[in-house]
């Protein structure tokens, strides 16, 4: 019988938008070819998945790789390693690096280090500031760009969008979704004497609830009087949800693995380790996320790993810097919080692939099904395992989670049909390419 297909996935349990089953899938050309009972003698090589699931490559679409600027901290080519060896299949890179993606030639230049050299698929958000409003619709349009992020509230970076004038001039420009970080500088400036220095756990003091809500109403208020689609990004309070769901027809919203994961009572063990912004907050918020999860109001998860090296952090309160490793735990945190019954395996899917897929646009990505890039994250639900700092492949070679029990684990991750890694084996080059958006296709 001659060959058809390159690859053939068998025996496995596949988790995808239409339900669960264990159909065989083969790949040619690097997209699904064929889903069903399929005669493995058509394949050049049979992948056996007994006892595993397969799920749509996971999408992260909030991470920060530093470069160019920062390549202490990471690079595209650690942080995609990292990304790939915790299942993670696509990328969407921000843009505070140094210098800022801002620009046509900013963007090209991340396209160009990234493909070939990053393990997994990718895209960069374009920062949006005053200074580049005229160029939103050509850049957003851009090969490999995610769409425009903007700042509201100051975090890492310079690129600091406070003033609703500031924000309606860009949402008048963007005609695809924006993302945000919503924090109220105004707020946060006044709140600044509350941080107690050497004390982390003043931080969510500092950067309080009210600052978060106020931010997202503004930013909603302002989308809607522009007829603008808008992201926010890492959800952290239950006030923000309750509003949210008021306001779907313009806003979808992002919550993390560390928001749903730690509290406020981790501050005395982790200390500036688990400094983020916004903060991680105390149980009552953190019940309010996993509530906007469970309704819908959550439509994304994004890692928003954030890697600074241990001696950084290890700098007295508030000198410490915000962020942390995540994008190779978000696989093995949220298979946890599966396991322990918290959310369907379905609802997890929906969270990292299908949402990701349907609220950026994204072409060819996000489910298993014919025509569709063979991307897999492949897991054992059942493996018990332990995320140490030895297993993170970031260049910082730190994560909040070490020592942290997990059932349910990343064992295969595929990127076009390439095995990328396999039972914690980087096993192909890196081959990572511009992820397409529907919104931003390439004319031609």
């Amino acid at each position: 019988m001659n060959t058809t297909y390159e690859l053939l996935f068998r025996n496995g349990t596949v988790v995808n938008h239409d339900g669960i089953g264990t159909p065989d899938i083969a790949v040619r050309n690097g997209r699904v070819a064929a889903i069903g009972d399929i005669d493995p003698r058509r394949a050049a090589r049979v992948v056996d998945c007994t006892g595993l699931h397969i799920l749509p490559g996971v999408i992260d679409s909030q991470v920060h790789f530093r470069e160019p600027g920062a390549e202490h901290k990471e690079d595209l080519e650690t942080g995609s390693r990292a990304a790939v060896m915790g299942g993670v299949t696509a990328v969407f890179e921000m843009p505070n690096t140094k210098p800022t993606t801002t620009s046509a030639e900013a963007l090209a230049d991340k396209v160009r280090r990234g493909t070939g050299r990053m393990h997994c698929d990718f895209a960069f958000w374009v920062g949006g500031t005053r200074e580049n409003v005229a160029d939103i619709p050509e850049l957003e349009r851009l090969p490999g760009a995610a769409g425009i992020k903007v700042f509201i509230g100051s975090s890492t970076g310079d690129l600091l969008v406070e003033d609703d004038a500031g924000i309606a001039a860009i949402l008048g420009q963007t005609r695809r979704r924006a993302a945000f970080h919503a924090e109220d500088e105004p707020r946060l400036n006044e709140r600044k004497p509350l941080r107690v220095p050497g004390d982390p756990s003043s931080h969510p003091v500092w950067r309080d609830a009210t600052a978060a809500l106020m931010a997202t109403e503004r930013l909603v208020s302002i989308a809607r009087r522009a007829g603008a689609r808008i992201h926010v990004l890492h959800i952290s309070t239950a006030d923000e949800i309750a509003f949210l769901a008021d306001h779907k027809d313009v806003a979808t919203a992002e919550a993390t693995p560390h928001h749903l994961t730690l509290s406020a009572d981790d501050y005395a063990r982790l200390g500036t380790l688990l400094q983020m912004n916004p903060p991680v907050r105390d149980r009552a918020h953190q019940a309010g996320v996993w509530q906007g999860l469970a309704n819908g109001v959550i439509d994304v998860l994004g890692s928003d790993h954030a890697p600074h090296t241990l001696e950084e952090k290890a700098k007295p309160y508030p000198d410490s810097p915000s962020g942390m490793t995540g994008v190779q735990t978000l696989v093995p945190i949220m298979l946890d919080h599966v396991n322990n019954g918290r959310l369907s395996l379905e609802r997890l899917v929906d969270l990292t692939s299908a949402g990701p897929a349907r609220i950026f646009g994204i072409a060819r990505k996000g489910r298993i099904a014919v025509g569709y890039d063979a991307d897999f994250t492949i897991v054992d639900m059942k493996r018990r395992a332990t995320i140490t700092n030895r297993w993170i492949a970031s260049r910082a070679a730190w994560t909040p989670y070490d020592g942290k029990r997990v059932i349910g684990w990343p064992v295969g991750t595929v990127v076009r049909g390439r095995e990328v890694m396999w039972d914690g084996e980087l096993v192909t080059p890196s081959n990572g390419a511009p992820v397409l958006f529907h919104e931003a296709l390439p004319r031609g």
